[in-house]
């Protein structure tokens, strides 16, 4: 089998609009939620989100481009872009060597949102001729493919909550078997519309909070939901040999994945945490580390119900050794992504076995009795970390778990 080198990076998140400026952001604790300024929240018992800030796509994109593609669209390019510059594959891969399995967990839904009122107001003739390419949720892929000529591969998968970990694991397993040498993988969401705050809300899944510091707070008894956030993480994962050969920049090496399902129910997860826990477990085969050494970015929603079945899941999968853990959640700063969150996490935690740095779980003062683990509250930590998880758990039951290391 082969081995699967990280060897670029690119982020657009509500706490910066670059690897290096988010990286920072989770260092300093930056808290990314502020009230909705996408559309007006008077008379919304939902008012807070984690929207991105200053990104204007026309300074970033070619305007054609930018007047051609949905907000979740333009999040992915500009991720891709700046993975893509930081692993220095210009010109140093065969395009059909070169894949992309970017997803959505809801796809254009500002677009979808856009069009049907065009519809209701206007008639059909009103509608855009770009409605389609704009809103389907593999559009983002395809358009990565076609900026960067990449004809491996493609893919978007679509595991709601933990669909751009399984784009990375699955990536990973698509070089590791030699389906490809290298691939773009992450993912990008942008819904943050008054129907998709309405739907979480009204299916009880976001926090009521009005004061932003006492809103996002996984693992904290006050936990009452989770914030909606938006952008894209996008990751170069390729074979490691190839970017040895080539003189590449290793970031880090992706050494394990798993991906089970609850098979329980369509919003809430297994209590009892056992396939979150079998994923971690899969993700771990091969990889024995001192729990000490090991750090989990966790999902850790800040949903009463997640919060304590991963707390549960993660002792099942480390017996005795969960206490000696490092965990934290940084949806307690970014909120929640959604469909982008796993690659955003997955950031921090290569940063966490890459510069020995553990992003902070903010805002948790009230520590709950049934999560009684270490989850960093409230300031960064300093320390050698060996091994780095990414656990994700999405509605419908999914569940993936990413695992890290140094370059050795």
């Amino acid at each position: 089998m082969k081995r699967v080198a990280v060897t670029g990076m690119g982020a657009i998140t509500p706490i910066g609009n670059t690897v290096n400026e988010y990286k920072q952001a989770l260092v300093e604790g930056k808290c990314g939620i502020d009230t909705i300024t996408a559309f007006d929240v008077s008379g919304s018992k939902y008012t807070l989100a984690a929207e991105v800030k200053d990104f204007d796509p026309v300074q970033r994109l070619d305007k054609q481009v930018a007047r051609r593609t949905d907000r979740f669209v333009q999040f992915a390019l500009c991720a891709a872009q700046e993975a893509w510059e930081q692993s220095g594959l210009e010109g140093n891969i065969d395009p059909e060597q070169l894949g992309v399995y970017v997803g959505s967990g809801i796809g254009g839904f500002n677009t979808f949102c856009n069009e049907y009122e065009a519809m209701l107001s206007g008639g059909p003739r009103k509608v855009s001729p770009l409605f389609i390419p704009k809103m389907i949720s593999n559009i983002a892929a395809g358009n990565i493919a076609i900026r960067f000529g990449a004809k491996g591969p493609n893919m978007s998968h679509a595991t709601a909550c933990a669909t751009s970990s399984t784009s990375i694991g699955e990536a990973y397993r698509a070089i590791k078997h030699g389906y490809a040498q290298a691939m773009f993988c992450g993912g990008s969401e942008a819904a943050i519309t008054p129907l998709a705050v309405a739907g979480f809300g009204n299916c009880m899944a976001l926090s009521p909070a009005s004061d932003k510091n006492a809103a996002s707070l996984p693992f904290d008894k006050r936990r009452g939901g989770f914030i909606m956030g938006e952008g894209a993480a996008v990751l170069i994962l390729e074979e490691y040999e190839h970017a040895v050969a080539r003189g590449a920049n290793i970031l880090a090496e992706i050494v394990g994945y798993g991906s089970t399902c609850d098979a329980h129910h369509v919003t809430a997860p297994d209590p009892e945490g056992t396939q979150v826990a079998r994923a971690i477990k899969q993700a771990l085969d091969g990889n024995e580390t001192d729990a000490s050494k090991i750090y989990i970015n966790a999902h850790g929603t800040g949903t009463p119900l997640n919060d304590k079945t991963e707390t549960a899941a993660i002792k099942l999968a480390f017996g005795d050794d969960a206490k000696k853990l490092h965990i934290s959640s940084t949806k307690s700063m970014t909120g929640h992504l959604l469909g982008a969150a796993g690659a955003a996490e997955a950031i921090a935690a290569i940063m966490a076995v890459s510069e020995g740095v553990i992003a902070p779980t903010i805002n948790l003062l009230e520590p709950d009795e049934e999560c009684d683990l270490d989850y960093t509250p409230n300031k960064a930590l300093h320390t050698d970390i060996e091994l780095a998880l990414s656990t994700s758990l999405g509605f419908g039951g999914h569940n993936a778990c990413l695992a890290f290391c140094a370059v050795k």
